[in-house]
């Protein structure tokens, strides 16, 4: 069974690497890429944010809880083993199918690197906290 603290915790590292991956550290790209402006972002502030940080922890949440169960189900029950599989569900499911935003959304590529980048660093992230937990 997969241990609700580890997942929890998990989860709340991933909400924060989110933030400061489209914060501080590629932020300004990010809005660039997707064509936003300040004032863009302001409207979407001015909305409220609580609904989307909800949903925002809810998936992340889900995601946490699958890729425990997957760890576990393979027996990688360590920080190596959790890295491993965290980067095989990022290659196998999440770099192929955002690729889709490049090849049927016509996105820059720089902004699938940036968005599977993300992608890659937390999963990788709650691999290693959910693998080591057990």
């Amino acid at each position: 069974m997969v241990n609700i603290l580890a997942v929890v915790v998990a989860s709340v590292v991933s909400m924060v690497l989110g933030m400061l991956w489209y914060g501080p550290f590629f932020g300004k790209q990010w809005m660039s890429l997707m064509k936003l402006t300040k004032l863009d972002m302001e409207k979407s502030k001015k909305k409220g944010m609580t609904t989307t940080y909800i949903l925002a922890f809810l998936t992340t949440f889900i995601m946490s809880i699958v890729l425990g169960y997957l760890i576990e189900l393979t027996n990688m029950l360590s920080t190596f083993g959790g890295v491993v599989v965290g980067s095989l569900v990022w290659l196998g499911f999440l770099a192929t199918t955002l690729a889709g935003s490049v090849l049927w959304e016509n996105k820059p590529w720089a902004l699938y690197f940036l968005n599977a980048g993300h992608y890659l660093l937390t999963l990788v992230v709650m691999g290693a906290i959910l693998g080591a937990w057990n």
